[in-house]
């Protein structure tokens, strides 16, 4: 999936999901969530190491 197909299924912004792949960018716990629920994952599996 394209980053721009990512970020308009979580309702994000293209060049916000590219800042936070490149660690530019430090999303909320909120952001988090809703990069899990575009994954349709739960929230907890982002943060298992």
């Amino acid at each position: 999936m394209s980053q721009e197909a990512f970020a308009d299924k979580c309702g994000l912004d293209r060049t916000y999901i590219s800042g936070i792949e490149r660690g530019v960018r430090n999303p909320t716990l909120e952001v988090i969530n809703t990069i899990a629920n575009g994954l349709n994952v739960k929230l907890d599996v982002l943060f298992q190491f």
